[in-house]
C-alpha cells in the first residue's frame, strides 16, 4: 500500500492510498468517488504513459508521496429550472432514481460481478434495508465479531448508496470488507482477481448479516434475516435395512432445485431436492448404513429463494462442471403440496381469503362463508392470472401492520443468472422486479429495462443466461 496525491482541475486530493496488489482499475473507482469521473473518462500520467486498467504496478514504478495528474470530466446533475416543464435528468439525484423507478448499477472491480449481482438481488429486498438501518440505531451487540460488524455496516452503507443515486457506484468498501471477512474472494491468478461463486457470496453474506441482525441477547425468533428469507424444514430420517427412523427440524435460506434428467420444471427439482440419501452409522446394523431423508416444509418464509443445483464436481477431469438443462420456472410458485400436513391446514383459510380477492378483482360471486375447498379444486392459473398484470391483489407486510398470515403462493421478484459453459468463469447478473412491476437486469454499471418475456427465457438451454438463483416474494392475507 502506497500513498499518493492526486491533481485534477483546481483541486489537489492528498493521501490517496493505493493498493497495489489490486489493478489500477481499482484506484480509477477510488477517484471516480471522490471526483466523479468515470474510470473510461479518467486519463492519469504515469512513467511511460497514460495508466491503463491492468497494467501492472510493479513496472510503473509509482513512489510514496508522488503526485499523479488527472484529466477527465465529471458527470453533472443539471439543477432543476425554476419554471418550464421538468425533465427527469434536470431533477436532483434523488428524485431521479424515484423518477427512473431503480437504483444505479455497480462498478465492475475486477471479476466482481457474482458479487454486484448478489447486492442488487437482496438490495430489492425493503425489509432488509429496514433491518440495517435499525442496525446503526442499536449498534454492535458483544455476539458479533468485528469484521461481521463491519461487513454489516458496509452493507447498509452500500444500500443507502444505491437508492440514493442513477449514476453507477463503485462498491469499493464493501468489496475490501467482504475479502477481509472472507479471504476467498480475494483470491488472485496472475495476479488478476479470480471469478467467484455467486451463491457462495449470497450464503456467505445472509450468514453475517443474520448473526448482526439478531437482537442482542434474544432467542432465534427475533432473528430478521431468518424471518425474511428462512424455510423451515421438517425431515423423517430412516433406513429400510434396519427399520430404525428419527425426525429432524432445521431452517435453511434457500431451497435446492437438483437438475437431472428427469427434471424439466422447477417443480419437479424441488421435489428432488427435498430428498436425499447419506450414508451413516446405524446402532442397530453395528455398521455405515443408507438412510432416506424426505423433508417437507413446516414453516414459510417472506421471501423464498431457490438455487438450481447446476455446478457440480467431475471427478474424471478434476474440476467443476455446469449443467445446461433448461428448467422452466413460473412467474408465480405455489408450494402448498410441499408442505407438512400441520403447515397445510394454517394455510387453507389464508388460501380461501386469497381466492375470494381474487374473484372479486374479476368481478366473481364469491360466498364469503363457504367452506375452504381442497387442494386439488386450486387451479395455478387462479394465481397466475392476477400476477401476470396490474397491481397484486394482496398489500406487501410492512413494519407495524397488523397480523399478515402466508399463502404458500409466491411472486417472482429476482433472478440471478451464470452465462457460460465454465463453472469457474462466465459472467453473473442480477435481474430485479421493481415495485412499480417493471424488471431491470443489472449487468454491473449497466441497467437495462426488460419485460416478462425476457425473463421466462433465463431456463438454460445453451449459451445465454441462465437462472441459477431465484427468490420469491410472499402473498399475504390480512385475517
Amino acid at each position: 500500500m502506497i500513498t499518493v496525491s492526486v491533481k485534477w482541475q483546481k483541486e489537489l486530493f492528498k493521501d490517496v492510498e493505493i493498493d497495489t496488489s489490486q489493478p489500477p482499475y481499482v484506484f480509477k473507482c477510488q477517484l471516480f468517488d471522490l471526483t466523479g469521473v468515470p474510470p473510461e473518462r479518467q486519463k492519469i500520467m504515469v512513467k511511460g504513459g497514460l495508466l491503463k486498467d491492468d497494467a501492472d504496478w510493479a513496472r510503473l514504478g509509482v513512489k510514496e508521496g508522488q503526485k499523479l495528474m488527472m484529466m477527465g470530466t465529471a458527470d453533472e446533475i443539471v439543477k432543476s429550472p425554476e419554471k418550464g416543464t421538468v425533465f427527469v435528468e434536470d431533477l436532483p439525484e434523488e428524485e431521479q432514481v424515484a423518477a427512473v423507478g431503480h437504483t444505479a448499477g455497480l462498478f465492475n472491480l475486477g471479476n466482481t460481478c457474482y458479487m454486484n449481482s448478489t447486492l442488487q438481488c437482496l438490495h430489492s429486498v425493503p425489509e432488509l434495508k429496514s433491518a440495517l438501518i435499525d442496525y446503526s440505531h442499536s449498534g454492535r451487540n458483544n455476539d458479533v465479531d468485528q469484521s461481521s460488524h463491519m461487513l454489516t455496516i458496509a452493507t447498509r452503507d452500500l444500500f443507502s448508496e444505491l437508492d440514493k443515486s442513477v449514476k453507477p457506484v463503485a462498491p469499493m468498501q464493501f468489496w475490501m470488507v467482504l475479502r477481509k471477512k472472507y479471504p476467498q474472494f480475494g483470491q488472485l491468478h496472475n495476479g488478476v482477481f479470480m471469478q467467484q461463486d455467486a451463491e457462495e457470496c449470497w450464503t456467505q453474506l445472509l450468514y453475517t448479516l443474520s448473526q448482526s441482525l439478531r437482537s442482542p441477547g434474544s432467542s432465534e425468533n427475533t432473528d430478521a434475516v431468518k424471518a425474511l428469507f428462512g424455510t423451515e424444514l421438517n425431515s423423517r430420517v430412516y433406513c429400510q435395512e434396519s427399520s430404525e427412523e428419527s425426525y429432524e427440524t432445521e431452517s435453511v435460506y434457500s431451497l435446492k432445485c437438483h437438475i437431472s434428467h428427469e427434471v424439466n420444471h422447477l417443480h419437479e427439482g424441488l421435489k428432488h431436492g427435498l430428498k436425499s440419501e447419506l450414508e451413516k452409522a446405524s446402532a442397530a446394523l453395528g455398521r455405515s448404513a443408507i438412510y432416506l431423508k424426505e423433508s417437507r416444509i413446516n414453516a414459510l418464509p417472506r421471501y423464498l429463494t431457490v438455487q438450481f443445483v447446476r455446478f457440480f464436481w467431475k471427478r474424471e477431469s478434476n474440476q467443476k462442471a455446469k449443467i445446461l438443462r433448461k428448467v422452466d420456472y413460473p412467474l408465480v410458485l405455489d408450494v402448498y403440496d410441499l408442505c407438512s400436513d400441520d403447515l397445510k391446514k394454517k394455510l387453507e383459510a389464508p388460501r380461501q381469503v386469497l381466492r375470494n380477492d381474487e374473484g372479486k378483482k374479476f368481478g366473481l360471486k364469491v360466498n364469503e362463508k363457504s367452506s375452504v375447498r381442497k387442494e386439488n379444486d386450486v387451479k395455478m392459473s387462479d394465481a397466475e392470472g392476477s400476477s401476470n398484470g396490474g397491481e397484486p391483489s394482496v398489500a406487501p407486510m410492512e413494519e407495524g401492520e397488523k397480523e399478515t398470515q402466508m399463502t404458500g403462493i409466491y411472486d417472482l421478484v429476482a433472478v440471478l443468472t451464470h452465462k457460460g459453459r465454465s463453472a469457474d468463469s462466465g459472467h453473473y447478473v442480477g435481474w430485479v422486479k421493481q415495485e412499480n412491476g417493471k424488471w431491470i437486469e443489472f449487468d454491473d454499471d449497466n441497467p437495462k429495462p426488460r419485460v416478462e418475456d425476457d425473463i421466462t427465457r433465463l431456463s438454460g438451454g445453451g449459451d445465454w443466461h441462465m437462472a441459477y438463483i431465484i427468490m420469491y416474494k410472499a402473498r399475504v392475507v390480512s385475517l
